[in-house]
């Protein structure tokens, strides 16, 4: 006798929504972490700039020199500020997408403990039709053999 799931469409199905949840978290992961790490070298540029800046007054030069890299601090503070909001954007998708693998994850899981379970029945059923099969031979030869 063959055993047959009879939600395994089901769970296919829901499996297969866990691995496309699960391909669109590592993409969103994958987004964050570029956000993240050009963020990080914005921030790194900045404070390069802002040390060779610092060096730079020490050894003196002009004031146009000094506007000019104000300037590109300024326009750099913008582009970093942008850059913040698009990794706050990145890690909030990132963040749902991670819950909705959680809520797949918990959702295949309870169809394959029911799977376990519906399987586990099936097999004690198994075994009782065994048994029975077991005692009619069992009968069947006694009431021979008392002929």
């Amino acid at each position: 006798m063959n055993y047959n799931y009879k939600f395994q469409k089901i769970l296919q199905l829901r499996e297969q929504e866990k691995e496309e949840t699960e391909s669109r978290y590592n993409d969103a992961l994958k987004q964050f972490e570029q956000a993240a790490e050009k963020l990080y070298a914005l921030l790194k540029k900045k404070e390069d700039l802002i040390h060779f800046q610092e060096a730079k007054m020490v050894s003196g030069f002009s004031v146009h020199e000094i506007q000019h890299y104000q300037l590109f601090i300024s326009n750099l503070e913008q582009t970093i500020h942008y850059q913040q909001q698009v990794v706050i954007n990145a890690r909030s998708k990132m963040q749902w997408h991670e819950q909705q693998l959680r809520e797949r994850s918990i959702e295949v899981k309870k169809y394959e403990k029911m799977k376990e379970k519906d399987f586990e029945r099936f097999k004690d059923q198994l075994l009782e039709d065994e048994q029975k099969h077991m005692d009619e031979i069992s009968t069947i030869q006694f009431m021979n053999r008392k002929r």
